[in-house]
Parts: C-alpha cells; structure tokens; sequence
C-alpha cells in the first residue's frame, strides 16, 4: 500500500475508531482519526451525549483520546462524521483492549525487527501469520509467555524469528491465582521427623510457571501454596501433591490430613528463563 492509498482510506459506517481531539467549537468537534492516517473527521454537537450540552468540553477536551462510532461517510468528499453518544460501554472497552494489544505488540515487533534487521514487509508477513492462528497478534506473545514455542509451532514462520517471538514474550508477566491448605502429619517414630522433611521436599518445585511451595507452621501442621496461571492448573497440582504426599506418608506408616483449602488472586509473575 502506498502513501497515497493510506491517505484515501476511508472507514465504513458503523466502525468503532479511536481518535485524538484536535479542536472544539461551539456546534461540534473536530478529530483526527488515528487508525487512518490521522484524517479529520467531525463529531456534532448532537452526537456528543444525549440531551442538552451546555459546555462539550465537559465531554471531550483538546488533544484527549476518544472512541467514536463512524455514522456518515461522504466517499466523494472525504467526509467523515462521527458520534459519542451511540458507543456502548461494551464497545468502548472492547476498542480499549485492542488499542492496548496492538500497542504491546508492536513493541514486540520492533524488537523482532531489530534484532533481525527485518523489513516492514518482513514484519507484516508474521503479524499475517500470527492472525491466522490468533484474533490479535499480542495474543500470540501472550500464548508464546505461556506454553513456550508450542504455542506457535503450527505457525509458519523461520526458526529464527520463532526464537524471537520467544525472547520477546519473556517480558510479559503472566497472571496467576493461588490455592493453599493446610496438612496435619503427625509421626512418633524417631526419624518420624526426617522421613516428613524428605516427603515434603519431593512435593515442591516448578512446572512453567506453576509452583508448589510447602512451609513449616508448627507442629503438625504445614502450610502449602500451589502458584498458577489458572484455578484449574492449581487445583490439579494441589491434587497431585496432596495425593502424591499422602501416598507417602501412609507407607510409612504416619498419619495424614488435609485441612482446608483456600483459593484467590495472587501477583503476577514476569517469566524468566534462563539457557
């Protein structure tokens, strides 16, 4: 696409854009539309809110970011009206979230650019790419943050820049949620101690990003802490390690409870791996 194709671009009745106020009057106000190409476009009076204005500015001020429906166009003139009023609440978060996505992500492609010396073609290939498997290309460095590069081995792209999108995606912090419980192990045998310390030891450690951290509270009791991506990993790892504890501790011969279980939100964990 050229210059000049980018210039004349119009959007289409009914789409949802984000723009940059440029100028308010007294009977309207005047934007550029970021998406294209920072044409002016012009948003009513009438179609700010619903009602009587007494003062727009109240609504929009100069130079602030707005998500505006597209509601006439003039293909002959080049003439873009737009309104305010007629964007839902859906709508408007849904265009927040996208705006937010794309800018992610062309951070992320200007790094993979970068550290390639690829072309603009070049980086419109993969983002084509990514498409074809994601509804936004962050998505794909989101998944990549995740899963690894299985998360785009079905994706065409050189080894290279697989590798890329991976080191990229190392920056994203992944969300995670938390379950804890509570264990009772009682043993009155005289390495009763040192057989639990060993058993409880086995039952930590990392898979991913998922954890399972076990602390001593005081006789008998200990605390564990399953860390995870999502309330179904954690409640199949905490699973696993009750399981895994229980099974055991019962061989030898000492007696096991689980208490409680817990769940919430934890913090997010910035990924780091290392080679």
């Amino acid at each position: 696409m050229t210059a000049t194709d980018e210039i004349q671009r119009l959007p289409e009745e009914g789409e949802i854009i984000t723009a940059t106020v440029r100028q308010v009057t007294g009977h309207g106000v005047y934007v550029t539309l970021d998406e294209y190409n920072n044409m002016t476009a012009f948003l009513h009076i009438s179609e700010v809110a619903n009602g009587w204005i007494r003062n727009i500015e109240r609504y929009v001020r100069p130079k602030q970011k707005a998500v505006l429906k597209i509601i006439r166009v003039n293909k002959a003139r080049g003439e873009v009206d737009t309104s305010l009023k007629h964007v839902s609440g859906e709508e408007r978060k849904s265009k927040l979230i996208e705006v937010k996505k794309s800018d992610k992500a062309n951070v992320f492609l200007d790094f993979i650019k970068s550290k390639l010396n690829l072309s603009d073609k070049n980086i419109q290939e993969i983002e084509d790419r990514m498409l074809q498997k994601y509804g936004y290309v962050y998505d794909a460095f989101e998944a990549v943050s995740r899963k690894g590069l299985d998360a785009i081995q079905n994706i065409e792209l050189s080894p290279e820049i697989k590798n890329a999108i991976e080191d990229a995606s190392k920056t994203i912090p992944i969300p995670l949620v938390e379950i804890s419980g509570i264990m009772d192990i009682t043993s009155k045998k005289p390495e009763g101690i040192e057989v639990i310390k060993n058993t409880l030891a086995n039952a930590e450690g990392n898979k991913g990003a998922a954890s399972t951290t076990i602390t001593y509270i005081g006789a008998p009791r200990y605390r564990v802490v399953v860390n995870a991506e999502n309330f179904k990993i954690a409640k199949r790892l905490m699973s696993n390690t009750i399981e895994k504890t229980w099974d055991n501790i019962e061989k030898q011969h000492r007696t096991f409870n689980f208490v409680h279980q817990h769940s919430k939100k934890s913090q997010t964990l910035q990924q780091v791996q290392t080679k």
